[in-house]
């Protein structure tokens, strides 16, 4: 006689926001299959709280706390100890969401990463640095956390890590200024990052980095194939790379003038 299976264990989809309208209803309507949702705002000023409310979701308000901080609280909201982490740009596919139901009646791993799928000038990346873009985003919070990076934030475990299949679907740009804008943002927050560990870059470093990296992305993990939309991808995290070590070197300038 063959054994039933084990009901899922209930699940609580965690997102961080702030003015998510644009993307946050394709967001919540591929989780309906979680248990609950729990939204944590750093201060919309858009339509981002009524789209919330209009699906169910329990809506937090907290001051920035950084992006890992941010996740960690909006994590420690939750009901359930089972939790996916999404950005509001995100969806997850039908066949995650089968494969995150299946991974909930079994106890193989406590820790999921799934593979992520970017979308950029209207074309789906599945190769570069654009995909796999494995993440972890599915956990048992009692076995893993969020680092507490305030950008290029990830999920801290001891924990072996199982391999979802299916894509979590990423719609990462509305357009290319909106995207070189927050990556503007990002290198900033990068480069502040390795300042204050202590980590100025050599000039040889900002300068063959982005090389290194042109190649292993267009070459080695086939970034070409994904054409125009995959060559622009590719040339502005290039570019990210030198200027995230422009702006270290030039704040820890910055911040030996001030000393001396």
């Amino acid at each position: 006689m063959a054994s039933i299976p084990d009901a899922p264990k209930p699940l609580s989809a965690v997102l961080i926001t702030k003015n998510a309208g644009a993307h946050l209803s394709a967001c919540l309507t591929s989780l309906a299959f979680c248990d609950e949702i729990v939204i944590v705002d750093s201060g919309s000023t858009d339509n981002t709280e009524a789209i919330a409310t209009q699906f169910g979701a329990r809506f937090i308000f907290q001051e920035w706390l950084g992006f890992g901080p941010q996740k960690q609280f909006a994590v420690n909201q939750a009901r359930h100890d089972w939790v996916l982490c999404l950005d509001a740009d995100e969806s997850v596919s039908p066949r995650l969401a089968a494969s995150i139901q299946v991974a909930l009646t079994r106890s193989d791993y406590a820790v999921y990463r799934m593979p992520r799928c970017n979308r950029f000038m209207g074309r789906w990346l599945k190769h570069g640095e654009g995909y796999p873009d494995y993440n972890i985003r599915l956990f048992d919070r009692r076995q893993a956390q969020w680092s507490a990076h305030t950008v290029h934030e990830h999920v801290v475990t001891r924990q072996p890590v199982g391999t979802l299949s299916g894509d979590l679907m990423h719609d990462s740009a509305d357009d290319i200024s909106v995207y070189l804008d927050k990556q503007n943002r990002y290198t900033t927050l990068q480069a502040a990052a390795l300042v204050a560990q202590g980590k100025v870059p050599t000039v040889s470093k900002m300068l063959f980095s982005p090389l290194l990296r042109a190649f292993k992305m267009l070459v080695l993990k086939g970034g070409w194939k994904d054409g125009a939309a995959g060559l622009v991808h590719i040339s502005i995290g290039c570019f990210n790379s030198f200027i995230k070590y422009a702006k270290a070197r030039e704040l820890a300038r910055q911040k030996q003038e001030h000393n001396s």
